[in-house]
């Protein structure tokens, strides 16, 4: 029998057919189907006349773009500073950013819970910025590592030519710097943005909420209703497809997307 290097990929064409296309192919089902298995289109139309429903969307919208942007004024200046520094000890201070993401997820956001109710006491009066507080607590490190790489692989030869031709820092940052970082700014944003948007466990957790999308399409399935919430989470896939096309169409190696 000849073997050939196609062959390899037969284990991994196999785990896509059993884990993503079947589960697709369930989901379409269910989202275009009534109880009776006939092909309908009221899932979709009552998703978008559902005020419940509309309000969970463009709240979850909100907190991912405020959850991003912030993430983003933090991440950027921060990544900027250890990739142009000359320290020594750089790679040590990236790692302390990244450390917290080896502890599990329950015990960050149980910490981050005690130390905002002694701050606030009640953190149902401030529930938005609360969960934009835990979202970005758990979501920065991933902002700052591609910006960061992206940054410290420019070559300092095209900063250095900008200076001795006559612009300052601010004019070289800006028209240099800035848009070449750009590739790892948008896959920091495409890793912050669309986990954003679903990660309820960090609103369930700080208090008690269940006012996101993922938590809304868990509700559906929790309440058997299989075909409603079937169509929520395709809607939010194809969200998901058309920001990962805006944002995408270069290769992640390039992009610093490859170090996550």
């Amino acid at each position: 029998m000849h073997f050939s290097r196609k062959n390899l990929g037969i284990p991994y064409a196999v785990f896509l057919a059993v884990f993503v296309v079947a589960p697709l192919v369930v989901l379409l089902f269910y989202a275009f189907t009534n109880g009776q298995g006939q092909f309908t289109m009221e899932n979709l139309t009552g998703f978008f006349t559902d005020p419940n429903a509309l309000g969970t969307l463009f709240y979850s919208l909100l907190i991912a773009v405020v959850t991003t942007a912030v993430c983003l004024l933090i991440a950027y200046p921060t990544a900027y500073l250890l990739a142009t520094s000359k320290l020594k000890n750089r790679t040590v201070i990236v790692m302390l950013f990244v450390m917290p993401m080896w502890i599990n997820f329950s015990l960050r956001i149980t910490a981050l819970k005690e130390i905002l109710t002694i701050l606030e006491g009640n953190l149902a009066m401030h529930p938005f910025l609360n969960a934009v507080i835990g979202m970005t607590y758990d979501f920065l490190p991933f902002m700052i590592l591609p910006i960061y790489t992206t940054i410290s692989k420019l070559d300092g030869a095209l900063r250095e030519a900008a200076m001795d031709l006559g612009a300052d820092r601010t004019r070289t940052f800006l028209e240099i710097t800035l848009p070449l970082s750009l590739p790892g700014i948008l896959s920091g944003v495409s890793m912050v943005f669309l986990p954003a948007m679903t990660n309820y466990v960090v609103l369930d957790m700080l208090y008690n909420s269940t006012y996101i999308m993922g938590s809304l399409i868990g509700s559906y399935f929790a309440a058997y209703n299989w075909h409603g919430g079937s169509m929520i989470a395709l809607v939010l896939l194809c969200m998901i497809c058309i920001f990962t096309l805006l944002t995408g169409g270069e290769d992640e190696t390039a992009r610093g997307g490859a170090l996550l």
